[in-house]
C-alpha cells in the first residue's frame, strides 16, 4: 500500500508539475536571453513572477497546489520575503486558512515589521517564489527561529537551484527548472557580447 500511494503521488506531483511550467510558458514568465540573477549570476533563462502573479486567478489556481503539500501540517502564519514572496505567502496562507506575513531586509538581515509577529511553538510554513542560492529563504528561517517559531517547510513555486540548496527541512516545489547559470567572469553569453539584462530587485533600496 504504501509503494502504490508513493507512485500515485510522484505521477500526480510530475503533472501539475507539467501544469504550472506550461502556465509559466503561457503567461510570458519563462524568458530565454541573457539574465542577471539576483544571486548575481547570469542565466540564459530568466523566471519572471510576476507575469503569473499578476493575474490572480492563474496565480490562485497554482498556488493552492503548493498549499496542498502542506495541507493537514498545521501552519497558522505562511511566511515570504519580500517581494514575491508576499504574494506567494498570501494565496497559500489563505488557501490554508493561515496568517500571511512578509519579512523585509533592513540592516542587511530580515526583520518583521508592520506589527507582524510570531508567537513562540507557532507552527510556520515559509514559502519562496523563485530559489537560486536560497539565500532569502535561509534569512526567513533564521528569522522564524530567533522568534521561537516552528518551521513546519518550506514551500517553492519555482526550483532553480539544481539541487544544490539543502534548508534542513523538508521542501516542496511546484515545478524544478534547470538551466545553466555563470560566474560574469565565465559567462559564454558576455563573450557573445549578448546584452545583459538585469531584471532582479535585490539590489533596490529598502522602503
Amino acid at each position: 500500500m504504501r509503494e502504490a500511494r508513493t507512485s500515485s503521488t510522484t505521477s500526480s506531483t510530475s503533472t501539475i508539475s507539467d501544469e504550472v511550467l506550461a502556465v509559466l510558458k503561457e503567461t510570458g514568465a519563462y524568458l530565454t536571453g541573457h539574465f542577471k540573477l539576483s544571486s548575481g549570476l547570469h542565466s540564459p533563462v530568466y523566471i519572471e513572477k510576476f507575469r503569473l502573479l499578476e493575474r490572480p486567478g492563474l496565480a490562485e489556481k497554482v498556488l493552492r497546489h503548493l498549499a496542498d503539500r502542506f495541507r493537514g501540517d498545521g501552519a497558522s502564519v505562511v511566511i515570504g520575503p519580500t517581494t514575491g514572496g508576499i504574494i506567494v505567502a498570501y494565496e497559500v496562507a489563505r488557501s490554508l486558512g493561515a496568517r500571511a506575513i512578509f519579512a523585509e531586509r533592513e540592516g542587511g538581515r530580515r526583520v518583521l515589521r508592520r506589527g507582524f509577529t510570531i508567537a513562540p511553538g507557532e507552527r510556520v510554513l515559509v514559502v519562496e517564489d523563485i530559489v537560486t542560492t536560497g539565500l532569502s529563504v535561509r534569512e526567513v528561517l533564521d528569522l522564524v527561529t530567533e522568534k521561537g517559531g516552528e518551521v513546519v517547510g518550506v514551500g517553492m513555486l519555482v526550483d532553480r537551484s539544481r539541487g544544490q540548496v539543502d534548508f534542513g527541512v523538508r521542501a516542496e516545489r511546484l515545478v524544478r527548472v534547470e538551466f545553466e547559470t555563470y560566474v560574469p567572469e565565465e559567462c559564454p553569453l558576455c563573450g557573445e557580447n549578448v546584452p545583459l539584462i538585469d531584471p532582479g530587485s535585490r539590489r533596490l533600496a529598502p522602503e
